[in-house]
């Protein structure tokens, strides 16, 4: 199962209806945790996601309402008795701040810290790259092979059936059949997960043709004076940022306090998006996975 859970789509401070951030991405076997601020766990439990359904927790950068969750769904996996080890993605910089979050958590997980400082994979399809915020921050890429699906009918005409075809699969032929006479070609899914910056060439890079990027729209474009001070993005600029790099769809959050209806941010967002879809995401959101693209 591909899907996108949003836990929390505030910025800086929750509100009534906006709780901090936190997101989980559901990929395959995987579960990424992004950024749990100050009650994921309990939004964890309204969402429906089990704390032994998380195998990685990406941090983008240390500032509270993006980490300050950690204790809490660390103690939650300790009390459910989670087995399986727990790998943490973090800019090196902020290592004394992870591990004193890690200190005030429950004993018994088995944790693995992953601190980085540079571009680059962090684990096996998994990316990061700098942004330009006000202190260290990385997004995040998820990534899928490119891959080749199976022709059902040109395996029957090749007589090739039941376990032959796991054996083709990892051969590359069968009897003399090729792989490439029997399928087709797979393009592989992506996702980005944008927070926290200025427009720049390390969030260009991660939203270059994925699937579903997720970014940050904390201001609107009216306050584009605020949003280059504090070096986030501003809705129209987050758009703008799904347009130039051809993703499939833009997923907007990290909204600031001052706007009661984001309404207006997926407005500016789709004005400069290009025709792709845009979605203002509410807590508790559940965004299936775009479909597939074809191969061009």
């Amino acid at each position: 199962m591909r899907e996108f859970v949003v836990l929390g789509t505030a910025s800086q401070v929750p509100t009534r209806t906006r709780n901090h951030n936190g997101y989980v991405l559901r990929w395959d076997g995987e579960g990424l945790l992004f950024d749990p601020g100050e009650g994921t766990q309990r939004q964890m439990i309204q969402a429906g996601v089990s704390s032994s359904q998380i195998t990685r927790i990406c941090i983008t950068h240390v500032h509270g309402d993006h980490c300050l969750g950690l204790p809490g769904v660390l103690s939650r996996m300790a009390l459910d008795r989670v087995a399986h080890p727990i790998h943490v993605h973090y800019p090196a910089s902020g290592e004394d701040m992870i591990r004193a979050l890690v200190a005030v958590a429950s004993p018994g997980v088995d944790l693995r810290l992953h601190p980085h400082g540079s571009a680059g994979p962090v684990a096996s399809g998994l990316d990061v790259r700098p942004l330009l915020h006000r202190l260290e921050t990385y997004g995040y890429r998820v990534t899928e092979p490119d891959g080749r699906s199976l022709l059902p009918e040109r395996l029957a005409a090749a007589g090739i059936t039941g376990p032959d075809v796991s054996l083709l699969q990892r051969d590359g032929s069968m009897g003399g059949v090729r792989l490439e006479e029997v399928s087709v070609p797979r393009p592989g899914q992506s996702f980005a997960f944008v927070m926290d910056t200025a427009p720049c060439a390390g969030a260009e890079e991660l939203a270059e043709g994925v699937d579903l990027l997720v970014a940050e729209s904390t201001f609107s474009d009216d306050d584009g004076v605020l949003a280059a001070q504090y070096r986030h993005l501003t809705a129209g600029q987050a758009g703008a940022l799904a347009a130039t790099a051809g993703a499939g769809m833009l997923l907007l959050t990290h909204f600031s306090s001052r706007y009661p209806d984001v309404g207006q941010l997926a407005e500016q967002a789709r004005a400069r998006s290009g025709g792709i879809p845009v979605v203002a995401a509410n807590d508790l959101d559940r965004i299936p996975f775009p479909k597939r693209k074809r191969w061009s």
